[in-house]
Formats: C-alpha cells, structure tokens, sequence
C-alpha cells in the first residue's frame, strides 16, 4: 500500500475536546476502554468519559469532552504520567514534586474510594509507570521510573511498599511499557533501553540506540511480544526484533523528538507523537524491511507529549502542550 492509499483510507476526525489552563502531559485509558485520565501541568487530575464515535461522520463538530470526575492540586507540581491498574479500579500518577500518589477509583459511579496513597521513593521527576498484573496476590505491582537516581522502583499496591529495585541504567528513565504478565522495557537517556524479567536479578537485555546514538523518549512492545518499536530524542524511530535480538529497521517518520510509540491492538499499525506537533500513522502489515508507508493523521497546535490508543477500537486520544486533549475516531461510511 503506498502513502497516499494508506491517507485515503484513515482519515481521523477530532471527535471531543478538553482544554486545560496549561500543557497537557499524560493520559491513560480504563481497561474497559470507556473512561480515559488526564494529567497536565496545572495539577488537575481529570478522568473523562470516551465518546461514542459509532455515529461520527466526515463534517463532524467537534464537542467539549464530557469530565466525570476531576480534583484540582492533584500534585504539588506537574503531572508527568499516570495509569490504571488492570482491574481499573486503581488510578496512578507520578509528578516533578518527585512523588506517585495511589487513587482508588470506582469506575461505576465514576468517584475516588477512600484517602490516595503517597509513595516517595523516587528522589527526581517521575517520568512514567506502568502496572504488572501479580498473579500470587491477586494484585497489581506499580512499575516506575525517572530522574533522579536512574532506577526503576516496583511497589506492591496492595500494602504501598517497595518490593524491588531494578539498577542498571546511566541517565534519567523516560518511558515504559510492560507485557506478557511479568516482561517490561524501560527507555533512559543513556541510549538504552533494557529488557526486565520480574523473575531475574537484572535486566536480560540491553538494547543500544541505532547509530550514532539518541535517547529513548518512547518505548513499546506488540502484543505478541515480538517486536518492540521506540521513539528517540533525534525523531528516529526504530523496530527492534526481541527474539532475533537484531535490528528491523530505523526510520524517521517526524523532523522532532518522538514522544510516544504505540502498536495498534493487532499490531498493524504503528502511532507516533511528536513534538513536531504530528501524530503519524506507520502500516506495518508489508515487509517490514521495505520503506513503510506513513500518513499523518492528526496534528496539534504545539507540541504533542503523549498518545493512547483506545483498548479496543481504532481510535485514539492525544495530549498536547498546546494544552488541549482530543479523542480522535474514523468516521463511518
């Protein structure tokens, strides 16, 4: 498929809104795909109902998103990342006044459970988190990483403590991404990403930027895990075979820093953000050595920091420094 049939075929349109009084930084979605969560640097946490994009067509207006929930001095500082446990009953957040705070959230009536959680491990920013699914306990295990001292912390959410330290990289932690029940990589400023295994004392692998060298500002992995694809600092962006334990391929779908990599549910398609203020559609579904045909499908009016594609439908939602957030969706025939 060339380029421009790949642009015919995906034309995504802005189906709801939100805009915040500062740059956004993260967003999450539920598990169960209908609610999504949004961090910013004004400290206000938001959680926001996605919409129903089954009716949307070419010429739709776009609406104000519809905010279910929202607390205001979240953090004392910016909110960097945020996630939902995998029962989607647990919202996490991580910030630069260097702490993660634990809010129980019930999802039914849409409202936070109890007093959150304030874990204080980390001695920088919290860059991002992801959680584990812990099949002893029933639980979920917290995955974070940052600036700071370099290391990667895992908590056990159901008694807020530390069960593990992971050391190994040089420079500030960026991203992570975690699969396959005990599997996650982190990206790092060192120009390495590493592979963990739960069950191992150190990282299994250690994977180098492409020549000559960028950081990782973007991690993911396919949900066969397989494959993992990482957005760098220089706007490269490289596919990585995890089994042959070599490089696919290395191209340079944006002219700036990559801030998100994500695959589609069926890994045919590959989601890009950029601080060039572009969200790229990458098709994966040819040869995979061959020049890949990419598309732009959204675009910000600054610097996008982070898209999520929804758990089950081709649609996604972005979070820009140009302070707004979009649920983008394909329109229907």
């Amino acid at each position: 498929m060339r380029t421009d049939e790949l642009n015919d075929k995906l034309q995504f349109l802005a189906v709801t809104s939100l805009e915040d009084e500062q740059a956004v930084r993260t967003v999450a979605f539920h598990p169960q795909g209908h609610l999504y969560a949004v961090g910013a640097n004004s400290r206000m946490l938001r959680v926001c109902r996605f919409p129903c994009s089954n009716d949307v067509r070419v010429g739709h207006k776009t609406k104000p998103a519809e905010i279910v929930w929202n607390r205001e001095q979240h953090h004392k500082g910016s909110i960097y990342c945020c996630a939902w446990n995998p029962q989607g009953n647990l919202l996490a957040t991580g910030s630069n006044d260097k702490s993660v705070r634990l809010t129980r959230f019930d999802a039914e009536t849409c409202s936070s459970v109890g007093t959150d959680t304030e874990l204080t491990l980390h001695d920088g920013t919290v860059r991002d988190m992801v959680f584990i699914p812990d099949t002893s306990t029933k639980s979920a295990l917290l995955v974070s990483g940052g600036c700071g001292d370099c290391r990667i912390y895992v908590t056990d959410c159901n008694t807020a403590t530390p069960i593990r330290t992971m050391s190994g990289h040089s420079g500030h932690v960026y991203a992570l991404h975690s699969w396959g029940g005990a599997m996650f990589v982190s990206g790092s400023q060192d120009k390495t990403a590493r592979l963990w295994d739960l069950r191992a004392s150190a990282a299994i692998n250690v994977i180098k930027s492409p020549s000559p060298g960028s950081a990782f500002a973007s991690v993911c992995v396919d949900p066969s895990g397989r494959m993992l694809a990482s957005g760098h600092e220089d706007a490269s962006c490289m596919l990585w075979d995890i089994r042959g334990n070599r490089v696919v391929q290395v191209y340079r779908p944006h002219t700036d820093e990559i801030r998100t990599v994500q695959f589609s549910m069926n890994a045919y398609y590959l989601l890009t953000a950029s601080y060039d203020r572009k969200i790229i559609l990458t098709d994966l579904r040819g040869d995979l050595m061959q020049p890949l045909p990419v598309t732009v499908v959204a675009e910000h009016k600054d610097k996008v920091t982070q898209c999520r594609w929804h758990p089950t439908r081709l649609s996604f939602v972005s979070a820009s420094a140009d302070r707004s957030v979009v649920c983008w969706a394909l329109p229907v025939a």
